[in-house]
Order: C-alpha cells, then structure tokens, then sequence
C-alpha cells in the first residue's frame, strides 16, 4: 500500500515536472516558491475578509479619491522603502545579494539561492511585487483602522513629496 501511494506521488511529480519544464525563461524559476507566496497573499487577504466580517466591519462600498490617492502614493513610497532602501537592507540580507549603490540612499540588490528563498528575494527586490501586499495591508487598514491608516499614508505620501523634491532641487542644481 505505501509502496503504491510512493509510486503515485512520484508519477504526479513527473506529471507536474512535465507541466512546468518549458517555463524557465533563460534560467530555472523557483515557481513553487512563487506558489507558496501566492498562497500566502491570498490566504492572508482571506483572513483580513473573514476577520473583517466576524468584527461587524463593513468594507467600503467606494474609496473617495483622497484616499485613493493617498493609498497609491504612500504603496508607492512604503514598496521603495522595503525593496530599495539602505536602511531595510537587513530584512533583505538573507535572500538577496549586494550588487552596488543606486544613490539617493537607495541599494541594487539580486536575489539569491533557490525554491522559497529565491523567490522571496524575487519579491522583496522588486518594488512592482510588493506593491499589492503593500496596498493590500494598507487597505485594510482603512478597514480596520482608518483614522491611524490614514495618518501613516499621510506620513510616506510626504515623504514622496520630500523625494521628488529633492531630484527636483538636484536636477535644478546640476543644470547651472
């Protein structure tokens, strides 16, 4: 009997092999390590729902533009924080790689290992990935605790402002 269960997991492990062997792009992907982050996102944003449901909250029926606008700008600015920033580097350390400054106290960064490991470097070099785990924890925040939400969203939209002003200045200065 185990014999056979062995023998049958080893022919949907070939099957699924099958499956995914012409997706490498160049190079192997670490697509199960892509898979348990999906599964990850997906059952995290499940339970924000559930939780969300079980505390009598109502998710908004429509985001008014204020808050939209607020929301992208501080994903905008919280995604380079974690996948960019000098400071986060150590968050970043056991699944990426130094490559050099990018200035502006920003870092390039690869990923590095294989399967869970690598794919998580995937993500935390890449400010487009985190963007809607970044988005998605902010929004429900907006449900849970709008008040507090909205004033750290206010703190990093600033902070972009603060950004764009200083390449502004920067570029204003190299010019002369």
């Amino acid at each position: 009997m185990q014999a056979r269960k062995e023998e049958e997991m080893l022919q949907a492990n070939e099957a699924n092999q099958g499956l995914l062997a012409g997706y490498k792009g160049g190079q192997e992907m670490p697509l199960a390590g892509y898979a348990t982050l999906l599964g990850v996102y997906n059952a995290t944003v499940a339970a924000a729902l559930l939780a969300a449901k079980q505390s009598g909250r109502d998710l908004p029926e429509r985001t008014n533009y204020s808050d939209l606008l607020l929301l992208g700008i501080a994903t905008r600015k919280l995604g380079r924080i974690i996948t960019k920033d000098w400071v986060t580097s150590p968050l970043r350390a056991p699944f990426t790689e130094y490559k050099e400054s990018a200035g502006g106290g920003e870092v390039n960064e690869k990923s590095r290992g294989e399967g869970l490991q690598r794919a998580v470097g995937d993500l935390l070099t890449c400010p487009w990935c985190i963007a809607p785990w970044v988005a998605g924890a902010l929004a429900f925040g907006f449900v849970f605790k709008p008040r507090t939400t909205r004033f750290i969203c206010t703190v990093f939209s600033a902070v972009t402002i603060s950004d764009f002003l200083q390449h502004t200045y920067n570029a204003v200065k190299e010019k002369k």
